[in-house]
């Protein structure tokens, strides 16, 4: 369970870490299912091309251009993603943030992110809650760190306290990412840190939490996975892309 003094952390500043809430065991599945994955482009998946943020290759065509994002559907991958959910240790701390009845959402996140050198995006500041319809933006993101995440092979940096910001349309671009040359949207800009992670680490956040993400600049790949939990009471709006698929209800 998380104590109160981390409880208090996750609702003031919007994220918190908790060490090795994934064993050695589960990241070795978990990197099993990751590299297998990738070695033979099981969709569904996403290319750094199809999104062209800054740093991707242009095209398929492009060098590079079969280079993986995220690899996605991640709960239909293997069994060990759902059985980690679920664990006491884990679905606790979930049932803290969000309540005692906690639901996964599969149309969102629910995938393998992966950041490869020479050819990873670098992503801009902004919001999950940006490409989702929901009856509020009250939702949780779990990110479990496959791998050292650094500064230098893009881990994902945070601004804490920015879930409780209500975002203007002039903070946001026409791709809604939080604008880096708003003059205004500099006081937030300057609060951001980064969230260095070791293998088995967990990064909660909220999903109006603002994130980014450098490149990565070593020669090894980051694997991340990255699961979404609402409460029972936030249901996806009918018709959106939000209620496109199923979800799995964790808590009775």
């Amino acid at each position: 369970m998380l104590t109160q003094e981390e409880l208090t952390r996750f609702h003031e500043h919007g994220f918190l870490v908790v060490k090795q809430l994934a064993s050695p065991t589960d990241v070795k599945q978990m990197l099993r299912v990751t590299l297998d994955g990738l070695a033979n482009e099981i969709a569904p998946l996403e290319y750094e091309a199809d999104l062209r943020y800054p740093g991707a290759p242009t095209s398929k065509q492009a060098p590079g251009g079969r280079t993986i994002r995220r690899l996605k559907q991640a709960f239909s991958r293997d069994f060990v993603f759902t059985e980690w959910m679920v664990r006491p240790e884990v679905l606790g701390r979930i049932k803290q943030i969000v309540g005692d009845q906690v639901i996964c959402p599969l149309a969102h996140h629910n995938c393998i992110m992966t950041k490869h050198p020479d050819y990873s995006s670098a992503t801009g500041w902004h919001q999950d809650v940006r490409y989702w319809s929901f009856t509020r933006p009250e939702l949780v993101n779990a990110w479990i760190a496959l791998g050292e995440e650094t500064v230098a092979n893009g881990c994902l940096k945070v601004i804490p306290g920015s879930h409780k910001l209500a975002l203007e349309p002039w903070q946001l671009d026409d791709q809604l990412f939080f604008r880096q040359d708003e003059p205004r949207n500099e006081p937030w800009l300057k609060q951001a840190v980064s969230v260095p992670l070791s293998a088995g680490d967990v990064l909660f956040f909220h999903a109006r939490t603002l994130h980014s993400a450098g490149r990565n600049t070593t020669t090894l790949t980051k694997h991340s996975v990255v699961f979404t939990f609402r409460p029972a009471d936030n249901p996806p709006v009918p018709g959106s892309r939000s209620a496109a698929l199923p979800e799995l209800l964790l808590t009775p």
